[in-house]
């Protein structure tokens, strides 16, 4: 029997794949469980309509991403920061800091896509990489500045 899988299932293969079961395991397992459909023209055009659609939005978001790198590689962050002999800061620039500056310039970059090496605690010019999307990443350059 024909089936289509409407999630991952173990030895059996992941979502939206068509695959070849026993009748024995599709209606008394797979089934009752909604881990499968029964493959019928409809089920399949409905699949190949999801996989379109899926298609274009990875493209859209992709195409999305890039107009930020562009806007992110060119951005530059200046921070200023309470700061001791030598440059060195009372306290430490975070990511947080970081994309606060950022939605002050008006990007909008959450702060867990941000990759700070170690926590900034010397006044300087630090690269920082951030994720736009799995794919995608781009370098922002950060001045720290003592107040």
């Amino acid at each position: 029997m024909k089936v289509i899988l409407n999630k991952d299932v173990k030895d059996l293969g992941k979502r939206g794949q068509v695959v070849e079961v026993s009748e024995g395991y599709a209606r008394n397992f797979l089934l009752p469980r909604g881990l499968v459909s029964i493959a019928t023209e409809g089920a399949a055009r409905g699949l190949e309509q999801e996989k379109t659609a899926q298609l274009r939005k990875k493209e859209r978001e992709q195409k999305e991403a890039q107009s930020l790198v562009s806007r992110l590689n060119a951005a530059t962050v200046k921070i200023t920061a309470k700061a001791g002999e030598h440059g060195r800061l009372f306290g430490a620039v975070t990511a947080h800091d970081i994309a606060n500056q950022l939605a002050n310039q008006g990007l909008q970059v959450d702060k867990r896509r941000l990759e700070v090496p170690s926590p900034i605690k010397v006044a300087g010019t630090y690269k920082v990489t951030v994720r736009v999307h799995p794919e995608t990443t781009a370098t922002l350059t950060v001045h720290v500045v003592p107040e």
